[in-house]
């Protein structure tokens, strides 16, 4: 149950018993009144701006029409004050009974509570990582693939229905790149000195067990073909090897995708697909003939100074026209972008997120366009930036790395910390802002490394279990209706406060499922911990705050209850980051 949902409605029922708010219902919002947290926790557990926004349309005062509102709020039996605050927000205090019943009910439901139905089980697709396979993933690989993955995971509590995508750039001229620099490592495995990497070809050591796998396979036949044969060879050989190492680099990161989607589907059949969704704008009046005048600063790849087949982009919110087929009919790179929306629309999505490095701002509002064109307006799209991560040790920058030739790999990274800490820490600000990453930070024991703060709760938590059953050798642990044990026996305020803590749960949940910003879920989990920490500590000076009292049975059972709450969310929170839940921590 969402405590916040809970009030609102309840103070929705109760505007609607005032004779003042009768005489004008029609005219009135109701959707403009929010129930939060009050800012500063010391007014109260909930606060509404009901007074706020009704004043105005009803034509009196807020706090005149604040007081009648809490007058009507007394009457509610888990209200235990209420007053006006500031022009006209109502602070609300709820019973300690609201509270023991409320606790009782995240028990029953354990790590089921903050789930929601917000999505109706809409089809979302969430597109991340899609690196292009010509080589290992790097560090700003790994935040996009972290927050793409913990956006699925969000979306997917919050109620949606989530596919997760790769797309495979396997079509393009990079492709070929890579084929030639495999080639090079192929004659180096055939014994040849190659000397030093050509510049444009992939000096990355990660290329010499290509090249010897070849040399396995066929021996010295490729050397003695021409280009034109054997690099189709290649190129198949090599993408499949540096798939199955991209593969396997996400798997170190507890990534899993349920689509691998190649670029090269698009080109197939004659490039079938990329003519249909050009013939499809076409019909819609999206397609004609013309030259662009050139762009400002850098010209892009795609740039011809002569006619080509333009997307009437700029009719659909976009800044310049662009171009689908060049001038000597082959197909732009943004043809296949196109035909790859209509792909995921004619599969059912209706909502498409795309996760993208910061430099791609550009393509925001040409797949914005693309998406009004195709759908007709029917399709959400939201392309999601995330910004440059920042290598450090001790606030030294890191040097690159050897295996890849010219960055740190992202397996490099979770090798030294471990992937609880890289996929914790990469959600632990903002992903349109940057991120400083300090290996000896992340894997300090302490309140400043969130990951650690966080996993410890949850630890600390398992450990309160094992200290009860050493206090109660006959109690039965497993068994245990912790959600009838907690009725009256939680009373005390700082307890009261960490119940409030883990109600914030649902709220939390969609609010970060609806801004897109899996961020907030780490964040809200290091408060929680934080709150957990803070009544561990309290009861080391204070025996009777203590969860487990070897003199009082009943009461520990129920403290037991607030614990097993309080690890419910942590590891609920934690599935949704991607980042486990330890029973123990040494």
């Amino acid at each position: 149950m969402n405590l916040f949902t809970d009030f609102e409605v309840r103070i929705k029922n109760a505007l609607e018993q005032i004779d003042i708010v009768k005489e004008k219902r029609s005219e009135l919002d109701f959707g403009r009144i929010g129930v939060e947290p009050p800012r500063d926790a010391s007014h109260g557990d909930v606060a509404t701006n009901a007074a706020m926004v009704l004043s105005k349309p009803l034509g009196t005062n807020p706090r005149a029409l604040a007081e009648i509102i809490i007058a009507k709020l007394r009457e509610d039996a888990d209200v235990a004050e209420v007053s006006v605050a500031g022009p006209g927000f109502i602070n609300i205090r709820l019973s300690v009974g609201y509270w023991q019943r409320l606790l009782a009910m995240m028990i029953s439901e354990g790590e089921k509570f903050g789930r929601s139905t917000l999505g109706a089980g809409q089809k979302v697709n969430v597109e991340y990582v899609s690196a292009n396979p010509t080589g290992p993933m790097h560090v700003g690989h790994c935040r996009g693939a972290v927050v793409g993955d913990a956006l699925a995971n969000l979306l997917g509590f919050a109620g949606y229905d989530v596919t997760k995508e790769y797309y495979i750039n396997d079509a393009g001229s990079q492709i070929d790149v890579l084929a030639r620099s495999v080639f090079l490592r192929y004659r180096e495995a055939l014994g040849e000195q190659v000397g030093d990497i050509p510049a444009g070809l992939y000096p990355g050591d990660y290329l010499v067990p290509v090249g010897e796998a070849l040399a396995r396979e066929f021996g010295t036949k490729l050397r003695g073909m021409p280009e034109d044969q054997w690099l189709p060879i290649i190129k198949e050989r090599a993408i499949d090897a540096m798939m199955a190492m991209i593969r396997a680099d996400l798997d170190a990161l507890n990534v899993h995708h349920d689509i691998f989607f190649s670029e090269r589907t698009l080109h197939a059949n004659g490039a079938a697909l990329i003519r249909t969704a050009i013939n499809d704008l076409t019909f819609k009046g999206y397609v004609y003939k013309g030259a662009l005048p050139p762009p400002k600063g850098q010209l892009p790849e795609d740039w011809e100074d002569r006619e080509q087949t333009l997307f009437r982009s700029t009719e659909v919110g976009d800044d310049i026209d662009r171009p689908l087929i060049k001038s000597d009919g082959s197909y732009t790179y943004f043809a296949a972008d196109v035909a790859y929306f209509k792909n995921k629309f004619d599969r059912g999505f209706n909502e498409m997120i795309y996760i993208l490095g910061a430099d791609h701002g550009g393509y925001v509002k040409r797949l914005e366009a693309v998406a009004r064109s195709i759908s007709d307006g029917q399709a959400k799209l939201t392309v999601l930036l995330c910004q440059l991560v920042k290598l450090f040790r001790n606030g030294e920058p890191v040097k690159m790395s050897k295996r890849s030739g010219d960055f740190v790999t992202l397996r490099d990274v979770v090798d030294e910390v471990g992937r609880d800490s890289v996929r914790f820490m990469m959600l632990y600000r903002k992903s349109s802002e940057p991120l400083d990453f300090d290996f000896a930070k992340v894997t300090e024991q302490s309140k400043d490394n969130p990951v650690f703060y966080v996993q410890y709760a949850h630890a600390r938590c398992m450990s309160v279990f094992r200290q009860a059953k050493e206090a109660f050798p006959d109690l039965d642990i497993a068994s245990l209706d912790l959600a009838n044990a907690v009725v009256g026996a939680i009373s005390d305020p700082a307890e009261l406060q960490l119940i409030a803590k883990i109600a914030e749960f649902p709220r939390i949940v969609e609010a970060a499922a609806q801004s897109q910003e899996p961020h907030r879920i780490a964040f809200y989990l290091y408060d929680l911990a934080s709150s957990f920490h803070g009544h561990w500590n309290k009861g080391k000076d204070l025996p009777e705050l203590r969860f487990v009292n070897d003199k009082n049975r009943e009461l520990s059972i129920a403290r037991l209850g607030l614990v097993y709450a309080v690890a419910s969310v942590l590891k609920s929170g934690l599935g949704i980051t991607g980042t486990a839940a330890p029973d123990e921590m040494r």
